[in-house]
């Protein structure tokens, strides 16, 4: 009985993983969609959010189920209970890359991003997926410093959102008003992406130590 209960708490982590690679692939593929004008890839990232959306509600259900068969405590009521709040941050992140995808379609054939601003949403794209993939590792190895890296790493994101607006506030703006809209909104849902990639991190800080990511510190003993 034990072992099978285990075996159910296992399976919220690899629900997980598997979501967090799927979002992380996704928010890839949406940006070549959005920078490319790529229709078909665009469709494809629409169409697959669903996938998510469905692993998100069977980790849901799982997750209740254990609840009330089980009554965990403890470390195993924190794995629960956090795995609910990470599903909820991921199932967000595959929300965001779709909504650059839809943006790209929206656009199709021309393209949402001017050239001009083409290398910072492509770096943008680059970091959200990057952010993803630690947050996979952190997930898989729990591994409560890379965690608190990952935290770090995503100033660069908030830089690059900076800089959007100062170019949109530049007085050489060519690109008109519906452009900058469409620029706006693509700097927000990748620096949302990020942040919810973040929070995944900061939750299994909290999984693993009993204590909030803003309050760990590397003395803090690993709660049971």
């Amino acid at each position: 009985m034990r072992e099978a209960y285990h075996e159910e708490l296992a399976s919220l982590s690899d629900g997980l993983v598997e979501m967090a690679r799927l979002v992380g692939s996704a928010i890839g593929r949406a940006t070549t969609a959005l920078l490319d004008a790529d229709l078909q890839v665009a469709e494809g990232v629409i169409s697959a959010d669903v996938q998510v959306d469905d692993l998100q509600r069977d980790l849901e259900e799982r997750a209740i189920a254990l609840l009330a068969r089980q009554q965990p405590v403890a470390t195993d009521l924190r794995t629960v209970v956090t795995s609910l709040r990470m599903s909820a941050d991921l199932e967000r992140c595959g929300d965001l890359a779709r909504h650059v995808a839809q943006l790209a379609r929206l656009r199709y054939p021309g393209h949402a991003v001017p050239g001009d601003l083409h290398r910072t949403v492509l770096e943008m794209g680059q970091l959200a997926q990057r952010l993803m993939a630690q947050a996979v590792e952190v997930l898989v190895t729990r591994d409560v410093e890379a965690a608190l890296q990952l935290e770090q790493d995503d100033d660069r994101m908030d830089e690059l959102h900076r800089m959007i607006f100062r170019h949109l506030m530049d007085g050489r703006w060519q690109h008109g008003v519906e452009t900058a809209v469409d620029v706006t909104l693509v700097g927000r849902y990748y620096e949302r992406f990020a942040d919810h990639a973040v929070s995944v991190a900061r939750r299994m800080v909290f999984l693993v130590t009993g204590e909030h990511a803003d309050e760990y510190t590397a003395d803090t003993p690993f709660a049971p």
